[in-house]
C-alpha cells in the first residue's frame, strides 16, 4: 500500500468518508509497481470543486512520484468518487507501462529463447 498519500481539497471540504475512499483506491495502486519502487513511491491527491455556476463539477488530480518518473492523471466529473475511479484506472495503465520499461524481463516473454530452441533443433 502506498503509505505516503497527501490529500488536499481546493475549494472543497474533505470529509472522512472521502479520505478513506482515496486511501483505499490510491493506496492499492502499489500492486502495479515494481518491487524496487514500492518503498519510495508517494502520491499527491488534489480534489477541486470547479465550475460551480453550471452545476457542481469535481476534478480529481493524482500525482504519483516513483523513481525516475512522475505519473499524473486528472479527470472532471459530476461526482468526486467517480472522478477518483477514472483516475485510478488511468494510473493503473501508466504503472503497467512504467513496470514494462523498468524491469528487463517483463514484456519480452521469451522471444530470444524461442529462437535458441529452434536453432538448437536444427544444429543437432
Amino acid at each position: 500500500m502506498i503509505n505516503a498519500i497527501n490529500i488536499t481539497g481546493v475549494k472543497y471540504d474533505l470529509d472522512e468518508a472521502t479520505k478513506r475512499y482515496v486511501i483505499k483506491k490510491i493506496g492499492r495502486l502499489d500492486r502495479y509497481l515494481p518491487r524496487h519502487a514500492r518503498k519510495s513511491a508517494y502520491a499527491d491527491v488534489k480534489l477541486k470543486q470547479v465550475n460551480r455556476d453550471h452545476g457542481n463539477k469535481y476534478e480529481a488530480e493524482v500525482i504519483i512520484h516513483v523513481p525516475e518518473k512522475t505519473l499524473t492523471a486528472k479527470d472532471t466529473t459530476v461526482n468526486v468518487l467517480a472522478a477518483l475511479d477514472i483516475v485510478e484506472s488511468k494510473l493503473a495503465t501508466q504503472l503497467h507501462k512504467y513496470k514494462e520499461e523498468h524491469i528487463p524481463h517483463v514484456g519480452n516473454r521469451g522471444v530470444l529463447s524461442r529462437f535458441k530452441r529452434s536453432y538448437a533443433r536444427e544444429a543437432s
